[in-house]
């Protein structure tokens, strides 16, 4: 196994760290804190959605027509209870408060 000429010859390699770029220091975040600030206006409470009974609907069609399921009529009864004594027995001009999940869909 002596000199063989097809073989590279590696023998003047030298290993160390001299050609190894310098390690930068690692970044010290101990004085970071936490916060939150905004320059933007509080938002307002949203009004309450309502609608205005015509003639000819029903606690159903509203439902329907607002919530997109004519079996949510209860949820409308429900959040007018203070008016509605029965469901079946709505006004044309009577103002009906709407679910909250409503008052974007309105």
């Amino acid at each position: 196994m002596g000199n063989d000429p097809n073989k590279p010859n590696f023998s003047n390699v030298q290993s160390g760290s001299e050609t190894t770029a310098p390690v930068p220091p690692k970044a010290d975040f101990n004085n970071v804190q936490s916060g939150v600030t905004s320059t933007a206006p509080l938002a307002e409470p949203a009004a309450p959605a309502t609608y205005t009974v015509a003639r000819g609907d029903s606690l159903s069609k509203i439902a329907k027509k607002v919530l997109g399921n004519a079996n949510r009529w209860r949820e409308i009864f429900d959040a007018n209870r203070d008016q509605i004594d029965n469901p079946d027995l709505i006004q044309p001009g009577q103002v009906l408060k709407l679910p909250a999940d409503t008052a974007s869909k309105a």
